[in-house]
């Protein structure tokens, strides 16, 4: 009898804490089409946590679904909500927390049947929250975390993250642990966290994310930082046939994202006696052919490193003169249009043009930091550089694509961390 209460007690003392599990960080929304979407929490703890969702318009068509934080991952948890109706608000809370409401919206069903709707993007990369016990001793090199807050007041529909999502320290890269605690720890920022919910979240990685400052695919826990990297954010797959790492696509309304993956396969520019990539001969083969495949007017193609700056240095594709060529190369001869490469990592922001031999046009916008420390780059010679387009203050960006099917345009703006517009450029798709 002593034995039963003992196990009864236990027991009781357990439900209790599945009971009391608060929530964190989140909810994030993730990727978003027509009849799916998912989205993101974690949690202080374990405990199963009933998620209920319903059409704004119809709260009589409540369904629900139970999650299960995972505590290999800091009790983080995504939920994958299906058949969902097209161009429907959805609201939803979880059941634990009922004074808590939330919403979204599913992406309409315009084709064949209008115009695609005009819709707002954000972007940005290099975020750095501080932690003093684990950050280098002197001046912080986060800081100005109003600016996730400036982005919200934007309004997106969506937000690419460009890499350097989060900054592995020394005690963080050589474990699992260490790096679930890093992705804890930037989450709980409140203007960022506050982010979250806004819109819908798509991300890449680079180098900060993946291991040590400039990590290659070398990199001995590279498989660790995959998994938590797909714990983390709630994109629409992760990797391509054939291939491993963070590589995918998705479509908002009628532009087309290529997000590319610059580390997994990566080598040092300066390997002698093997072959030097970035993304690899599988990556590189399932971009071309996806970009010519799309019938977007503008094909947005997300990667860590700057694509088009003609300066040779740390990172950029031009320390890789020959891939970089080729790709370029590619493009031409397949006479692919509207392609923008939306890059990160230089801690500086501007936008880069070239134009082809046969007329066509390719962008790069590189937008950076969001709350990590800025640098000028003026002295560099980018000869591709548009003029007026250097920022090296915190800043991100918004991409609004407005206009009729055949006549779409990019109107880009850059804003500082509180929000003050600092240039905006069009750009007019020629897509054939």
């Amino acid at each position: 009898m002593k034995t039963l209460c003992v196990s009864i007690a236990l027991l009781w003392q357990f439900s209790l804490v599945l009971a009391q599990a608060t929530l964190v960080s989140g909810p994030m929304l993730g990727s978003v089409n027509i009849r799916d979407a998912k989205i993101w929490f974690q949690f202080d703890g374990p405990g199963d946590q009933e998620l209920i969702y319903w059409p704004e318009s119809e709260p009589a068509l409540r369904k629900s679904l139970v999650l299960y934080p995972n505590s290999e991952y800091g009790w983080t948890a995504t939920a994958a909500l299906s058949d969902l109706q097209a161009g429907t608000t959805y609201q939803y809370n979880l059941k634990s927390f009922p004074s808590s409401k939330w919403s979204f919206g599913t992406q309409s069903l315009w084709q064949w049947r209008s115009d695609p709707p005009a819709f707002r993007m954000a972007m940005g990369s290099c975020t750095y929250i501080n932690e003093p016990d684990f950050d280098r001793p002197g001046k912080p090199y986060g800081g100005e975390y109003e600016i996730y807050t400036s982005i919200s007041n934007t309004k997106p529909e969506l937000m690419l993250w460009l890499g350097d999502n989060v900054y592995f320290r020394e005690v963080d890269w050589t474990s699992k642990s260490g790096m679930v605690h890093r992705y804890s720890h930037t989450r709980r920022n409140p203007e960022l966290n506050a982010l979250l919910p806004a819109c819908a979240h798509y991300a890449i990685w680079d180098d900060h994310d993946f291991g040590p400052n400039d990590a290659t695919g070398c990199f001995v826990h590279k498989e660790s930082a995959l998994e938590v990297f797909e714990q983390f954010w709630a994109n629409p797959t992760t990797g391509i046939s054939h291939g491993d790492g963070i590589t995918t696509q998705f479509n908002w309304n009628d532009i087309d994202y290529f997000l590319l993956d610059n580390r997994y396969n990566r080598t040092s520019s300066d390997l002698k006696g093997l072959p030097t990539t970035i993304l690899g001969e599988d990556q590189i083969q399932w971009l071309i052919q996806s970009l010519k495949a799309s019938a977007a007017p503008f094909k947005m193609v997300a990667i860590g490193g700057q694509v088009l700056s003609t300066a040779e240095k740390f990172e950029n594709y031009s320390t890789f003169p020959e891939e970089r060529t080729r790709l370029l190369k590619l493009i031409e001869e397949n006479d692919i249009r509207g392609v923008i490469f939306l890059t990160g990592d230089r801690h500086c922001t501007e936008l880069s043009k070239l134009e082809l031999a046969g007329g066509n046009v390719i962008y790069d916008l590189t937008c950076s930091p969001l709350s990590s420390t800025a640098y000028d780059v003026s002295k560099e010679e980018n000869t591709l550089r548009v003029p007026g387009t250097l920022v090296p203050v915190r800043n991100f960006a918004t991409i609004e694509f407005s206009g009729p099917s055949k006549e779409r345009i990019a109107e880009i703006k850059v804003f500082n961390s509180s929000g003050e517009m600092l240039w905006i450029q069009r750009i007019e798709s020629t897509t054939k």
